[in-house]
């Protein structure tokens, strides 16, 4: 049985990746340095004590082969190398770093190790968005609002923004030629953005306001009489001829609905895409970062 370790129990792990984990035949093993909240999350999943882990020494040490990594991001540059050097093949969720060359780094480390390296970008898993590529797509716009608050541009552009830059890559229809960026910053922190990316026939738009009174992720496909709008990842609206809605799968669970069980599967598969293309992403933030400083 493959031994599978979650480093870091934080909201995301808790809501995504460990139901999903949990329910597979793994030998799971738990990570976080608080021991409480280790204690509550092993308890909820049936971990073993033997299976709980306070220090990256001690978990590492029990022979793991393979790690879902979620510490904060600034911890990447420190965890991932050693679990890389282990010879462990890590998941580590966007961004790589919050800089270029932190990303790049993490890229040639694995590179050198010859060990696996997979970064988290569920939305090419999500159903409603892998449908999307069999719709026209001469005109992209996806919108990512958050309803108040914001940060640091270089902040919320890796965190968050990240997912719009990637999602605008994926469904593109062929090479991008192109590429502007816009926005508002005001006391250094960012209000809105907007990523247009061009190539032959097609228009890719990426929009997000930190600001825009409510939190919502809006996708529309367009092109050749058709248009397909795509809501929160899962309610799914054609226009062509009179509007139909797609029912959703209601046994389906949100993990599934929004990619992260798929995602864990290729990577347990081991069916881990090129790190190359997942840098491009990283250097397409950086673009949107200079751009907006």
């Amino acid at each position: 049985m493959k031994r599978v370790a979650v480093i870091g129990l934080g909201g995301i792990a808790r809501k995504a990746y460990l139901p999903t984990l949990a329910a597979r035949p793994l030998d799971l093993h738990l990570m976080t340095r608080s021991r409480f909240t280790l204690d509550a999350v092993a308890d909820t999943h049936r971990v073993p004590s033997d299976r709980r882990f306070t220090t990256l020494d001690e978990l590492i040490g029990s022979g793991i082969d393979a790690a879902f990594v979620h510490v904060p991001t600034t911890a990447h540059l420190t965890v991932v190398p050693r679990l890389l050097d282990a010879g462990v093949a890590t998941y580590v969720d966007k961004p790589l770093d919050t800089t270029l060359e932190g990303s790049r780094e993490l890229v040639e480390h694995a590179a050198r190790a010859g060990v696996p390296l997979m970064v988290g970008f569920n939305r090419r898993h999500a159903p409603a968005y892998t449908g999307a590529l069999d719709h026209p797509r001469d005109l992209i716009v996806l919108q990512k609002n958050q309803p108040s608050g914001s940060g640091p541009v270089r902040e919320v552009i890796y965190d968050d923004f990240i997912h719009v830059a990637d999602t605008l890559r994926f469904l593109a229809p062929g090479p991008i030629r192109g590429s502007h960026v816009s926005g508002r910053v005001s006391g250094g922190v960012l209000e809105h953005v907007a990523l247009t990316l061009t190539g032959e026939g097609f228009t890719a738009i990426g929009l997000m306001h930190r600001l825009g009174g409510s939190k919502e992720e809006k996708l529309e496909l367009s092109g050749r009489g058709r248009k397909r709008e795509i809501l929160n990842l899962t309610d799914v609206i054609d226009h062509h001829g009179p509007v139909a809605r797609q029912p959703i799968d209601g046994w389906a669970s949100v993990a599934n609905q929004r990619g992260f069980e798929q995602i864990c599967t290729e990577f347990l598969e081991g069916r881990h895409p090129g790190l190359n293309d997942a840098l491009l992403t990283h250097e397409l933030c950086e673009k949107v970062v200079t751009s907006l400083s």
